[in-house]
């Protein structure tokens, strides 16, 4: 009892698996929700600074196309060459721009977060001032002063073209710039997403891991304790027959010795009187026949009790004896089928468990099967012994098995105490079948 108390009282393992089993719920929802906040990262930062820069610096190769045609056509206008006016490229510079103000419009959506105001307001008023300084040329141009408008074409307008195309270019690179660090800044998002995949997946193995390894040892434990209460259990069962048994044994003798040689001794009596006298004979056989009667029940009951025939004819003699005093008292028709050969020699508990189990299989089959005939047959194959009781009654009640008593709870507790298989089955053409299947050698528990 101090045992099972002390194991009633072990430390139940499911809050430290509940536990165990938030612990690794909230590494997953952390884990996640931070997935989710780099990949969100990952996202603006591919919209907002890749692409963003890409399509910005598309508008600035627009610029800058557009500036290099416009440098092509005063290199014309200052060197002579071109048989056309000055004033014949007005056409052009004013279709150069309106798509310069229209890529300059654009760019300025798209310029990256980190270009200074500044910076964006010297592009627009160089292009405003290279423009006005235009207008001027073409108004020199149109007024037949060739000459000041070449120079105000090379003093004014070429510097200016110059500075506005330093400014484009340096914005290029600086949208260059930022394009490798998004590229790094990516890569790097990435390396820390594996990184921390790797950890967070070792972390989730190692509490796996250490989930599993305590559930492991709390099974163990547990299976442990099972099979000590188990074989305490067999242990307290097998002491329970034995001093049943021994119960049984002793109850049998008394009966035997002290009751039964009384009666014996009283039937003889009676006996010898009924001989002498001469008056109430009558009486003297009834008595006598009660006498009687009551040491055939006491034998009977002493038999029962404590089977000496198992002492005076073995197992094998036992078996059909107690077969035969049930057809007898019963009326139901035993087929006895004894072994081929003699049973080899059975220790002497072993062979009352096994006449026990017989006796109770025998026992219902009369109380319940509602079958007029049984097969009993004993069979011995090499170091194993068989013993089956079949009938072709009723089967079992639709009853639970409390309901139906100890018995068979009885014969599977002898059964594991010798070693044995016991098996209950019910052929589909019905009846019952008792099949107990033991070691003959080595059997004593």
């Amino acid at each position: 009892m101090p045992a099972i108390q002390s194991r009633s009282k072990s430390v139940n393992p499911t809050t430290r698996l509940l536990a165990g089993l938030g612990v690794i719920s909230a590494a997953v929802a952390l884990f996640s929700l931070y997935s989710l906040r780099q990949v969100d990262g990952l996202r603006a930062l591919q919209l907002d600074a890749i692409d963003r820069n890409r399509r910005d610096s598309l508008q600035l190769l627009r610029i800058q196309n557009n500036l290099q045609n416009l440098a092509l056509s005063m290199r014309d206008m200052t060197e002579g060459g071109s048989p056309y006016p000055l004033a014949a490229y007005r056409t052009e510079f004013d279709r150069a721009r309106v798509d310069l103000q229209d890529a300059l419009e654009q760019e300025r959506r798209l310029a990256p977060a980190a270009r200074s105001i500044q910076q964006q307001s010297f592009l627009s008023d160089s292009l405003q001032s290279f423009w006005d300084a235009m207008d001027g040329m073409f108004a020199a141009a149109d007024a037949g002063d060739e000459p000041e408008a070449k120079r105000l074409i090379r003093q004014v307008l070429q510097p200016r073209h110059a500075s506005i195309s330093t400014t484009v270019a340096r914005l290029l690179i600086s949208n260059n710039e930022a394009e490798q660090e998004a590229a790094l800044e990516i890569e790097r998002i990435y390396d820390n997403v594996e990184r921390n995949t790797y950890y967070f997946m070792a972390a989730v193995f190692a509490a796996i891991f250490l989930t599993g390894g305590y559930m492991v040892s709390r099974n163990r434990r547990v299976f442990g304790e099972i099979a000590q209460l188990s074989e305490e259990r067999q242990q307290l069962a097998g002491r329970l027959i034995t001093v049943q048994e021994d119960l049984f044994e002793s109850v049998a003798r008394e009966l035997h010795d002290e009751f039964g040689q009384a009666l014996t001794a009283a039937g003889a009596m009676l006996t010898r009187l009924e001989r002498k006298s001469t008056h109430a004979p009558e009486e003297l056989r009834e008595v006598r026949s009660v006498t009687h009667e009551a040491l055939e029940g006491v034998r009977r009951l002493s038999q029962r009790l404590h089977p000496n025939v198992l002492d005076d004819y073995g197992l094998e003699g036992a078996i059909e004896w107690h077969a035969r005093q049930i057809r007898d008292q019963s009326g139901l028709a035993i087929d006895y089928r004894p072994p081929a050969e003699p049973l080899p020699p059975i220790d002497r508990e072993v062979a009352i468990h096994i006449y026990r189990i017989f006796q109770e299989a025998l026992s219902n089959v009369v109380k319940h099967s509602q079958a007029g005939a049984a097969t009993v047959r004993l069979e011995s194959h090499g170091d194993r012994l068989l013993l089956e009781i079949a009938d072709a009654g009723a089967g079992f009640p639709a009853e639970p098995a409390a309901a139906r008593g100890l018995g068979l709870v009885a014969m599977r507790e002898r059964a594991q105490l010798i070693h044995g298989a016991l098996a209950i089955e019910q052929p589909p053409a019905g009846g019952t079948v008792v099949r107990l299947e033991a070691p003959i050698m080595g059997t004593k528990t």
